[in-house]
This record gives C-alpha cells, structure tokens and sequence, in this order.
C-alpha cells in the first residue's frame, strides 16, 4: 500500500552444492566439465531418474512423499518439475492424482471455459499458479493485470466484502464477453478455490530449476555431486548414512579415512582402472575438527605424503592436532596406511604425542648440537606387538569416530542366519509400506526412556541394519523383560509391528532377544580351512570360550603340494560340540593362519 517493492533474498546450500560438483567434474583427468546454468533442460536420464524416485539428495525432491509423486507422474518436461514443487504442498496436494491422471490420458481435461485452454493447457486444466488466476480474470472478464493482481490478494485473503465486491466485477465483465452469468458464477467459486493455495509459478520455477540441475548433476556426475553433498552435510552423521546408503544403491564405493589419501572434505578417486570412489572426508570424523584436518592435509599436500608413522609424528603439530583428534583418527582407521593395527595406534596415543611433542620442540629449537650438527633426531617409535581388537570392539570403535558402521556392519557376520530366520530388512520393510508383523534385527546405536502420563516406562531403541537406520517403541512389559540386552552395540532379533503415519513407520515391539542367542540354533557345522598349525592352538581358544553347544566343528588343513597336484585337504571333524554362532565365526575368521570359514547347512 506504500508502493515499495520488496525482495526475497534465500541462502541455499544447494548451490554451493552444485558449484563444489562441478569443480570436482573440473579436477577429472578426462578433461571434462560442466556449467549448470547452460545444461540443456531436455535430458532423458534425469527425467528417467526422477520418474523412478531415485532422488536422495536432490533439491525439493526428496522427501518419500515426493518420490511417490515422481514414480507415478513420470516427469518428461520441465513444466511437470514446476508443477509439482507448487503442488506438493498442503492444499494443492489434493490435485495431484487428477494431475497425474490428467498427463497420462486417465482423465478427461477440463478447461473450465474454451477461451481459458491456452492458460490451462500445460497444467492438464487444474489451476495451479497465481499467474493463471490472474490470465483467467484478464481473459474472461477483462481485468487488467493491476486489478487481476488484487483479485488475486483478495481470494487468499478470503475478506467477505472483498470477494462480494470483486465477485460483481469478474460476473459483470465476463457476461460482457458473451460468458452466461451463471456460467461466470460457477467459474469465480473455481477460481476462488483454487486461488486460495495457488501458487507463485516464477517462484516455482526458480526452485524447480534448481532441482532440475542438482537432478541432472546426480544422473550424469554422481560421484562428483554425492561427493558435494556429502560436504555440506559434513557434521550430519543422519544425513552422512543416508548418503552413504544412497551411495551403496548407486554401487559407489565409501573409501575408509586416510591421512595419506583423504581431503578434509569429501573427494572423488579414481583407481588405475578408472573406476572412481569416494574417499571419506578427515572433517568428518568425530571431535577431529575440519579446520585442523585442512591443516594436516595442507602439510601432506605441500611436502608429500606421510611415508610411515615416524614420518608422520615427526611432521605433526601437537598445537594444532591433540590426544583426542588422534584416537578417533585411529578409531575410524585414518592411520592404517601405517601398518599397524587399530589397537597398537589407539594404546598407544599418548606415546605418540610425546613423540610428536618432542619433534616439534627440535624442530623449533635454534640451538645447534654439541658438535654444531643440526641437533639430534628424534628417535623412532616402537610400539609394542599386541592383537587387535576383536572384530565386534573393532567396529564399535569404528562406530563411535563416525557415527555410522563404515568399513562393515555387525550384522555381515549374520548373512546366512538372517536368511533362515526369514528376517526383513529395514529398506524392504519401508520399500513395501505396509502395515503388518515384521521380523527384522538391528544393532543398538541409542536409546531413550520416556515416561507415560500413566506412570508406566517406554523406550524409543534407535538401530541399525546394513540398509538403513530405524526406531523402534519399547513399552513397559516388554522393556522390564529386554533392558538388560538393549546395550550399545547389541545387535537384536526383533518381532514387531508396522504401522505407517503417511511416509514415517512406526515399529512397535512384541518380541526381542539377542541375535547370537536366536541365530545360533540355526547353525549346523563350521568348517574352518587352514594352512598352518600356528592357527590351532587361537582356534581352541575361541572355541573353548564360545562354550559347549549343538554345532560342529571341522578343520580343513590344507597341505601344499606339488606342481602338478596341488594342494591336498585333509578334513579333521572334532569330537566335541561347540556354540557355533556368527560372533564366532567372525572371531575365527580373524585369525592369522585361517584361510576361509565356512558356514554349512544342516
């Protein structure tokens, strides 16, 4: 009413999103690169993208609702991208079947009035944008563009003496373009309901360019863009194993952490073969800190890559990298281009970072040696030979630097059991959506108790599978029955129902217990091949600890041969019967001296 002009300005990290992929497309050997402003807006493998919901990541798309939209829609325009962003909102989502419908010949079009088909022909006749409410008044009833904008306002206003009064203008104007006055009345009360939610199409249309590109730049640069969205997102361990399980769909290798390989942020590599990864990012890693990891990386990158531990001690900055930074560096095995095991590095931080300190102080000392040499060098580390940590205590750790399991999951060890136990995966469970019983299983990454207004105790149990992260409610019966298993890092066996709220599932429990406990009454026989005697005595060890139970053990000696005739095994069933559960065939699996281990059916 001041006759001031105001502009919305938005801050979007989608764009910086988009910019970082395409300096990553850039930094590619083959030359290659791209500008999104000039791609063309007709690309087949985006719009084939979209049309099978594969949209994680991408702007204004990725919401589940969304990608049942897009599955049923089959975008192949442009203009079906901006219908949908202004569509899907609460209001215009009622539209969208008959919009659906309308695009694939499942409905008859209507356009309400044939001097209205021009203005209604690209949306299949429903109105969707306040630009054509205005059209609609201009053409019908002669409006000008001024007067049509106020119509516009008063219909979103939905003021009484304001509708009255515009309803008079709209009726007397189109019944002087030869439109039937009751004819005119019935399309004012359509417009007047559609206007209430329309939408602003140039504002849609900046967001759907927007989702275009990024959809675009996941189609035909999905390393270099998954890489850009991982970055934006580098202190969002959710969002990071979202990605990451997008990225096991898109059969894109996750490449552990490395100093010698990693940047502070997400990257691209490309092996000998050509085929590319993603490197995890240092900055990643919990409680390690981006702006230190940039200067670590900066170090590597301007005097070479740390040739071994010493190398790297002796180059470190105790001012800039302390105690802590160093154990989740070796937690999530930053440091295992070194040679050493994760429990070797992790015992022995505070050893390193004397060394490291020690370095420093020479480094820094102006003093020259007795003999006027350049001072004595810092002697070398020798850590002490000890075993790694188990395989489960070596994942948990992984998982604790992380915040997701990285290089495996504890559930790997259960492939076979899980089978036989005919349990669902989490992803097949929200894939399917149906409501119902399921059986899944989960490791426990956290839990939180609540109290009902009754008094009574529940938990909400977060857990995780290979294929995704879930929650599931505890309540009281059957909490006091399951607290002592609902631990960090158990992994369960879980019956329970489903029950879906829209696109959200909510699993209530009926049943739980530890999947060792479950899974070990479906073994049959380990067979554990070997090829020294050095693995024996480990093998007893493990064995003894897992305790008597129904499993058979049988150990494979693979003796070598000849040339000619090979190896030769030699099949030792053992006398006694063991607990053969996944746990311990993940534990033999780890000993030095065993070849392979082998789950066989009864």
């Amino acid at each position: 009413s001041a006759g001031l002009v105001k502009f919305d300005f938005l801050g979007l990290k989608t764009l910086t999103v988009l910019s970082m992929a395409e300096n990553l497309v850039r930094e590619r050997a083959d030359g290659i690169s791209v500008d999104v402003s000039k791609i063309p807006l007709d690309d087949e493998e985006s719009f084939a993208m979209m049309g099978r919901g594969e949209t994680t990541g991408v702007f204004q798309l990725e919401s589940a609702g969304m990608r049942d939209v897009l599955r049923n829609l089959k975008p192949d325009t442009f203009e079906d991208i901006i219908a949908v962003v202004a569509l899907y909102r609460p209001g215009p989502m009622d539209n969208i079947p008959s919009y659906i419908n309308r695009k694939h010949g499942l409905e008859e079009i209507d356009y309400l009035y044939p001097s209205l088909e021009g203005i209604l022909t690209e949306t299949g006749g429903i109105i969707i944008y306040q630009e054509q409410v205005m059209q609609i008044a201009q053409e019908l009833a002669g409006y000008t563009l001024g007067s049509a904008d106020l119509l516009r306002r008063a219909m979103g206003k939905k003021i009484k003496s304001e509708m009255d009064q515009q309803r008079a203008v709209f009726v007397s104007g189109a019944c002087e373009r030869g439109v039937p006055e009751k004819r005119a009345d019935e399309i004012f009360d359509l417009v007047d309901k559609f206007a209430g939610y329309g939408f602003n199409k140039s504002h849609a249309a900046a967001y759907a360019l927007v989702a275009y590109q990024t959809a675009y730049m996941k189609a035909q640069f999905p390393l270099e863009f998954m890489a850009a969205s991982m970055t934006l997102d580098l202190g969002n361990t959710d969002k990071l194993n979202v990605f990451r399980q997008e990225l096991d769909r898109l059969g894109i290798k996750l490449l552990q952490p490395d100093v010698n390989k990693s940047r502070a942020v997400f990257a691209v590599e490309r092996g000998a073969d050509g085929v590319g990864a993603i490197r995890y990012a240092l900055g990643a890693i919990k409680n390690v800190g981006e702006a230190a990891m940039a200067a670590l990386v900066g170090e590597r990158q301007e005097n070479g890559p740390f040739s071994d531990l010493d190398n790297f001690i002796n180059r470190l900055d105790p001012s800039q990298v302390n105690k802590r930074q160093i154990e989740n560096l070796v937690r999530a095995g930053a440091l295992d281009c070194f040679g050493y095991n994760r429990r070797q590095l992790f015992t022995n931080v505070e050893l390193i970072m004397r060394h490291a300190s020690l370095a420093m102080s020479e480094r820094t000392d102006d003093q020259m040696g007795l003999f006027g040499g350049e001072g004595t060098e810092t002697p070398m580390i020798d850590l002490p030979n000890i075993a790694d940590w188990a395989p489960m205590d070596r994942l948990r750790e992984e998982f604790d630097a992380i915040g997701f399991y990285l290089s495996a999951h504890p559930l790997d060890a259960y492939v076979n059991a899980l089978q036989r136990l005919h349990v669902q995966p989490v992803a097949d469970v929200l894939a399917a959506g149906n409501d119902g019983p399921v059986t899944m299983a989960g490791t426990v990454i956290g839990m939180k108790e609540r109290v009902s207004a009754k008094g009574n105790r529940y938990a909400f149990v977060q857990m995780s599978d290979p294929t995704g992260v879930f929650e599931i409610t505890v309540f009281s019966e059957t909490l006091n029955q399951a607290r002592e298993i609902l631990e960090v890092g158990q992994s369960l066996y879980v019956k329970a129902t489903v029950q879906f709220e829209g696109d959200a599932p909510r699993f209530t429990v009926q049943l739980m217990e530890p999947l060792d406990q479950r899974a070990k009454n479906t073994m049959a026989t380990m067979r554990v091949i070997v090829n020294s005697e050095q693995s024996l005595s480990p093998l007893k060890e493990v064995l003894s600890y897992s305790g008597k139970g129904k499993g058979r053990v049988e150990v494979v000696a693979r003796i070598q041969g000849d040339v000619e005739l090979g190896d030769e095994d030699v099949i030792i069933p053992l006398k006694d019967r063991y607990t053969v559960s996944p746990q311990v065939l993940m534990a033999v699996r780890s000993l030095h001296g065993v070849l392979e281990v082998q789950e066989l059916e009864r």
